[in-house]
């Protein structure tokens, strides 16, 4: 009769399989997860670190989005104020222009119309968290002050064009910002405060130049046509950022359940694996254990 010499030793390994076998599918029964480990399953952990990055990539958009859509809610509620403002300069102008006032009235216009210039300055030099928002890049310092050694005053800007944006995880960028002097100091009768300061002058001595000013009335209302269409832009940022978190949060649920399904355990197929292994052990122990005992060894088959 011909004796496998290796027939113990290929019980031994088998045996060593199934115990580790039976280590693995403890440890995912204790754990609920179903990849433990890199070697265990390459393409799986694969896949995980990816579904782990995009999952933190959306998390980051929607930190950065919470704080830039505060950010444009202040910039969106100071130009609602602006254009409040505006708007009661244009009554106050449109009073002093038809003529029936006497200079007492028309310098106390002028007094008013100057403290709405100083609000509207302070409402182009908001700020956010520190950040001067309508700025350009120059956020650390404000940007707007008013000189009133001439006649009209000049208002002046020292921040810079820069725009900034925020890019949403599919490569798509949304306007963040509308530089100050772009809202505030447009081109010609676009400028809200060249127009506030043309008037202010206009009525400051009680006495009504008529055409000249009803000319800068007539640019301070171009000037808020001009700011409402700025503040458009941020509306509309608002807008898309408001969609794109919507889709984001929409996204990572749907990630997040991925990858679920990628690592969790089946707790009832694992429990049937698991008592398959420990049945097997027990098997290969007992056929180890028959091989190897006194009673079954080769010289006493012989001798028999």
């Amino acid at each position: 009769m011909r004796v496998d010499p290796t027939y113990i030793t290929n019980l031994v390994g088998s045996l060593d399989q199934t115990q580790t076998s039976e280590q693995q599918l403890s440890a995912e029964l204790s754990s609920g997860v179903s990849i433990t480990s890199l070697s265990q399953n390459p393409v799986g952990s694969g896949e995980n670190v990816l579904l782990l990055n995009q999952i933190q990539q959306d998390d980051s958009f929607t930190e950065s989005s919470n704080l830039v859509t505060g950010q444009l809610q202040v910039a969106d509620s100071a130009l609602g104020s602006v254009v409040t403002e505006l708007t009661q300069a244009i009554s106050l102008a449109t009073s002093a222009n038809n003529g029936t006032m006497n200079a007492s009235n028309v310098k106390s216009i002028a007094n008013q119309i100057s403290g709405i210039l100083s609000e509207v300055q302070s409402l182009a030099n908001t700020s956010y968290q520190g950040q001067y928002i309508f700025a350009g890049g120059k956020t650390t310092a404000a940007p707007f002050s008013t000189s009133t050694s001439t006649s009209p005053a000049v208002t002046s800007y020292v921040g810079d064009e820069n725009v900034n944006y925020l890019e949403l995880p599919n490569g798509q960028k949304i306007q963040l910002n509308v530089p100050g002097d772009q809202i505030f100091m447009g081109a010609g009768t676009n400028s809200v405060f060249g127009a506030l300061n043309a008037l202010v002058a206009d009525y400051a001595s009680g006495t009504v130049n008529a055409a000249q000013a009803v000319g800068d009335t007539t640019a301070l209302s171009t000037a808020l046509n001009y700011v409402s269409q700025q503040r458009v832009t941020v509306d509309n940022s608002i807008t898309q950022i408001g969609a794109a978190s919507g889709a984001v949060t929409t996204e990572k649920t749907q990630l997040m359940a991925a990858q679920t399904d990628l690592m969790q355990a089946d707790i009832p197929t694992i429990s049937t694996q698991l008592s398959q292994a420990e049945t097997q052990q027990t098997a290969l122990e007992d056929v180890i254990a028959q091989l190897d005992s006194p009673s079954n060894s080769l010289f006493s088959k012989l001798q028999g």
